[in-house]
């Protein structure tokens, strides 16, 4: 490490990534394996429909990061577009796995249960996996950050905390964008509830 703090580091190492040296992102994706490895165990904890393991998540993660030509600005950049590519992971296993089920058998479960606590999202039956992304992209639409703090809490497992550093916004802001974004979404996946 460079001066001993870990973030640092990690820019210093995205900033070589950047002007194209492949040692240095080798170098961060081994200072960052673990990290990125806690973030899909704590998303997928309580997994019934996703076959993927955190190791195959984030090893798929890694080799869609590694080609990705992105120009990182820093570790909260870095951890936010890694949700995002876990998500569209995780959202094509849910299709691939609906495609060949083809819906069958799958019971339902309240989505505003899992909306209102900080529990992930991957314990739901595939459809409404896959109505949530749905539901995720719309949102972006009408208010990204509302959209992607919801997508770093239930994708990529992040606390409040680290949500608010991803976006450079303050707890209390993260707090009431959640509340808001998880009212629009039960709204939304759920119309006759309102």
């Amino acid at each position: 490490m460079t001066d001993g703090n870990p973030t640092s580091e990690v820019s210093r190492l995205l900033s070589s990534w950047r002007r194209g040296d492949s040692a240095a992102r080798d170098q961060l994706m081994g200072l960052l394996y673990d990290e990125l490895h806690r973030l899909a165990q704590r998303s997928m904890r309580s997994e019934r429909q996703i076959t993927l393991q955190p190791t195959a998540l984030v090893n798929e993660a890694y080799m869609r990061l590694a080609d990705a030509e992105i120009s990182w600005t820093d570790r909260a950049h870095f951890f936010a577009v890694a949700a995002t590519t876990m998500r569209r992971i995780l959202v094509d296993e849910a299709r691939r796995r609906l495609a060949e089920k083809r819906g069958g058998g799958e019971a339902p479960m309240a989505l505003d249960e899992a909306l209102a606590g900080d529990e992930s999202m991957f314990g739901q039956p595939t459809h409404q996996l896959l109505a949530l992304d749905e539901a995720l992209r719309e949102l972006a639409t009408l208010d990204p950050r509302k959209s992607k703090a919801l997508e770093l809490r239930l994708f990529a497992g992040l606390t409040i905390e680290e949500t608010a550093q991803a976006l450079e916004v303050s707890h209390a802001t993260v707090e009431r964008d959640l509340k808001m974004a998880r009212a629009w979404l039960a709204n939304t996946l759920n119309p006759a509830a309102s």
